[in-house]
C-alpha cells in the first residue's frame, strides 16, 4: 500500500491488524511508513488513538492547536481521535525517514481521513 501526498509517494506497509475481543467493534492496527526525502503529508486525521515511533531519520509533526515538533530515532508522538494532523513531513530533503504507527480504532474506520 502506498499513499501519494503532495506529489511524492510515502511507502505504507501494513504489519498487523487484530480485533480487540475485549472491546467489541475495536481493532489494533500497526503499519510501517517510509517518507522519501522532502515528503510532506496533506492535512488529515485518524479518528483513532494513534501512537508513532520513529525508527530512522527525523520527522516533523504538528496537531491543530499544538506546537510543531521534530522527532528523531527512538522518539514517540501521540494523536487522539479528535486531533487534526496539520504537519507531517520528513525533516530531511536528502534522507528517508521511517516510523511505525500503532492505531486503536473502530474496525470499520479508515486509517487516514483527509481534512479540508
Amino acid at each position: 500500500m502506498s499513499a501519494t501526498l503532495m506529489g511524492q509517494e510515502a511507502n505504507v506497509i501494513p504489519l498487523i491488524s487484530k480485533e480487540l475481543t475485549k472491546c467489541p467493534g475495536e481493532e489494533a492496527v500497526m503499519i510501517s511508513v517510509e517518507y522519501p526525502p522532502g515528503h510532506s503529508d496533506e492535512i488529515h486525521r485518524h479518528n483513532a488513538n494513534t501512537f508513532v515511533y520513529v525508527v530512522e531519520g527525523s520527522v516533523v509533526m504538528q496537531l491543530r492547536g499544538g506546537k510543531e515538533v521534530t522527532l528523531t530515532q527512538g522518539e514517540t508522538f501521540y494523536e487522539g481521535p479528535e486531533d487534526v494532523h496539520i504537519v507531517g513531513r520528513n525533516a530531511s530533503k536528502t534522507k528517508p525517514a521511517r516510523f511505525v504507527v500503532f492505531f486503536v480504532k473502530r474496525k470499520s474506520a479508515p486509517i487516514t481521513v483527509p481534512v479540508k
